[in-house]
């Protein structure tokens, strides 16, 4: 499981849309995390580094959770928890200069459940990427927020259509189900 700049400041200008927003999608990835942690699968957050070359992800993490910040509450609610992993991305994807690659090949995975901020950008650049590498995709609707819903939309439409995602809510993922199946060969769809 992906949660894609999910630690973040908001602080931007037209920011506003997308907190509310977020505030909204913390929740069920917040539901969605907990039943993930109880079944074993790891949980990695590819977060942006703000263009702070020197930054690490404890200091993203105190950065990005100070209270007078738009969504500090955001940050705060979805902390990562002992066990998750982290990378830093420098760009929108989650794999573009990153060892998410490599993180991912070392878990064995197959599948990846992408959460996170924005739907429309940083989400779907890392799902356009990840499905390129032949994984199999879960965008939970529910789970994701851009600056205005019509943004949202059109991104899970993207996901589904053009890279065959699954972009059902979370209440509706089964971790079970998702590591019994196997990678889907190139061009096959859900």
């Amino acid at each position: 499981m992906l949660l894609i700049d999910v630690i973040n400041d908001f602080d931007f200008e037209g920011a506003a849309g997308l907190v509310r927003a977020a505030v909204r999608a913390s929740r069920p990835i917040e539901a969605l995390c907990r039943r993930a942690r109880a079944a074993r699968v790891p949980i990695v957050y590819v977060n942006d580094n703000f263009g702070r070359w020197r930054s690490d992800f404890a200091t993203t993490i105190r950065e990005c959770t100070r209270p007078e910040l738009p969504a500090s509450a955001v940050s705060e609610r979805l902390r990562p928890r002992g066990g998750d992993y982290f990378i830093l991305k420098p760009q929108h994807s989650g794999f573009y200069s990153t060892p998410l690659d490599l993180l991912l090949a070392h878990l064995r995975v197959h599948t990846l459940v992408l959460t996170g901020f924005a739907a429309n950008l940083c989400v779907l650049f890392t799902a356009n990427d990840a499905h390129m590498r032949g994984y199999r995709l879960v965008v939970p609707s529910d789970c994701t927020a851009s600056n205005s819903p019509s943004l949202t939309r059109s991104a899970l439409v993207h996901v589904e259509t053009a890279l065959g995602g699954d972009v059902r809510p979370s209440s509706r993922v089964d971790f079970a189900r998702l590591a019994r199946q196997r990678k889907k060969p190139r061009g096959q769809t859900f």
